[in-house]
């Protein structure tokens, strides 16, 4: 019976420890999976959408831009080395786009070209005086002015004609016995330009005319006054000049690798932001025979039917015409301008790897020509590839922040992008533009543009569209006088030649542009060219790159700056510090 019960308790023991390990090794594991569970969720970054350096340890705002922080993608399984991955909703924050590359000259599509419109110069005449003297009434006050055939222009007091007038009076009285000498001083008369009728009138009325009328000759717009009230004029000295409006010359610069896409009498449709709903029809009436060395393009002109008044002369256009198929054995590709992330001489682009999910790699490209807003590819992509064109800072700022290849850092590895410290990145590793030896005197005459620029940008950010325009007319007066002679070798000649031109353009359509948000669209080809500049040639002093992810409708936007401190000129007010130094340049 003893050994029974100690039988029975001995059994009871062994259950009892065998039930507490079950209880007790279940709560454990729970807990290690809890603690596991707890670990992973604190290990958890939070990033901006728009500004994919800022990395929390838990939710908020992003000190930027106020913008809720969102969670940060950790995944990278099944990634090759180079490519990194975007999560849904940074995609969908950011507004990340990507297009599809196609060839830029396939049968049936329609080729972009930029043009402006100018005077119809067949349609042009200018209205010059037939005789001497001094102008004593003007009655075309400025230019713009509409004015008809035969209409009073001015009245001018001139002594030879003032004599020959008496002359008629004596010659009239012996018409009867000396008829030729008679006709012989009307015929001087009409030789001045004075009609039958005045002539008469002068006759019949026996009086000089001191001061003789001057009548338009033809009908048009005056576009240029180049006398003024009182001036003295010669016989045949211009007076105005008038153009026919009527039509008007739409004039378009192709490339020369595209000459062999256009013909005399191809239909071309044109528009203009002044009527962006509106497409208007012309005709390829001339193709220029001779290339422009310096830009490489030939001008293509269109003749436009103006009756209507609707295009003036300067207005900037764009030309939609049929490309057919090049003779050109290479097709060429062509990408949106909004896809290119520039660094001096490497351009750079990002492709979708994945169709199905947003997987992304950068790749180098060698862009060719510009066509309005596109660029021809000769390296780098092939048919069929999906590149981002819209985010594209957004993507390089995921790709900088996950170490992968980017922008301004080619090889990869993870850098410094945090957005308060404003460090900048190590030169060392920055893929920058080739420094050219040139002369100090060209370095000066190149500060010079470099500090009308600044002046520009610090009227950007105080939102002074126009301080805007007077900086960037001081700005293509400097341009204007820097000499050329003092670059003796060929490779930085040539250099400096491509980005004058284009520091010109872009500064032209700046003071083209009234308010200051046109005028910043513009900024941006205005600072990567300066930008280019400054770092192959140089200013002699200590400039700071910077850059916005969010400008220029989140492509980004770069400048430069002589101070550490962020003052951004796309923003201004709006978002005054929203940038970063992303480079020193010395």
């Amino acid at each position: 019976m003893k050994n029974k019960k100690l039988f029975i308790n001995i059994g009871l023991l062994v259950m009892g420890i065998l039930l507490g390990w079950l209880l007790f090794s279940d709560s454990s594991h729970s807990e290690a999976i809890h603690n596991h569970k707890e670990v992973s969720e604190t290990n958890q970054m939070w990033t901006c959408s728009m500004h994919p350096q800022i990395m929390q340890p838990e939710p908020g705002d992003c000190p930027i831009c106020g913008m809720d922080l969102i969670p940060a993608e950790n995944g990278s399984e099944g990634l090759m080395p180079d490519e990194f991955k975007l999560s849904e909703s940074a995609m969908a924050l950011a507004n990340v786009q990507t297009t599809i590359v196609g060839t830029g000259n396939k049968k049936g599509q329609k080729i972009k070209l930029s043009g402006k419109i100018v005077e119809n110069e067949e349609a042009n005449t200018v209205q010059v005086s037939y005789f001497s003297g001094r102008i004593e009434r003007l009655y075309v006050s400025v230019t713009g002015e509409e004015i008809k055939k035969g209409q009073l222009l001015a009245t001018i007091y001139s002594p030879e004609l003032y004599a020959a007038q008496q002359e008629l009076l004596t010659a009239a009285s012996l018409k009867e016995s000396q008829p030729a000498l008679y006709k012989a001083v009307r015929n001087k008369l009409k030789l001045w330009k004075l009609s039958e009728n005045q002539i008469d009138q002068i006759e019949e009325s026996g009086k000089v005319t001191e001061n003789v009328p001057v009548y338009a000759t033809v009908s048009g717009t005056v576009t240029e006054k180049l006398v003024n009230q009182g001036d003295y004029v010669n016989q045949g000295q211009p007076l105005l000049k008038v153009s026919n409006l009527n039509t008007v010359w739409a004039n378009f610069d192709v490339y020369e690798n595209q000459i062999d896409l256009f013909k005399k009498g191809q239909e071309v449709l044109v528009s203009t932001n002044a009527y962006p709903n509106n497409e208007f029809q012309g005709k390829v009436d001339f193709i220029n025979p001779t290339l422009n060395t310096n830009t490489r393009t030939v001008t293509l002109r269109v003749i436009l039917n103006n009756k209507n008044g609707i295009f003036k002369p300067g207005m900037f256009v764009e030309g939609k015409i049929d490309g057919g198929i090049s003779s050109s054995k290479n097709q060429v590709l062509t990408i949106p301008a909004s896809a290119v992330l520039w660094t001096g001489e490497r351009s750079v682009v990002y492709i979708k790897t994945n169709p199905n999910e947003p997987v992304f790699e950068m790749k180098d490209v060698v862009l060719g020509h510009r066509m309005a807003n596109n660029y021809e590819i000769s390296e780098g992509l092939a048919d069929g590839d999906e590149i981002v064109t819209h985010g594209t800072f957004t993507v390089d700022a995921a790709a900088q922040l996950q170490g992968k290849k980017s922008m301004m850092n080619k090889a990869g590895s993870k850098s410094s992008t945090n957005h308060e410290s404003h460090h900048a990145m190590d030169p060392e590793t920055t893929n920058k533009n080739e420094r050219l030896k040139v002369s100090v005197d060209f370095q000066n005459q190149l500060k010079t543009v470099f500090n009308d620029y600044i002046q520009l940008k610090d009227a950007l950010v105080k939102d002074d569209s126009k301080t805007v325009v007077t900086d960037a007319n001081n700005l293509l007066n400097h341009l204007a006088n820097i000499d050329m002679k003092t670059l003796t070798d060929d490779k930085a000649h040539n250099r400096w030649m491509r980005l004058e031109n284009e520091i010109k353009k872009s500064a032209l359509l700046i003071v083209d542009e009234k308010g200051v948000e046109a005028q910043r669209i513009h900024f941006k080809q205005l600072s990567l060219h300066v930008i280019n500049a400054v770092e192959t040639f140089g200013v002699n002093q200590k400039v700071y790159l910077q850059f916005c992810p969010m400008a220029n409708n989140d492509q980004g936007g770069y400048w430069l700056s002589t101070e550490e401190h962020v003052l951004n000129p796309y923003f201004g007010d709006a978002m005054l510090k929203c940038g970063e130094v992303k480079q020193i340049i010395e």
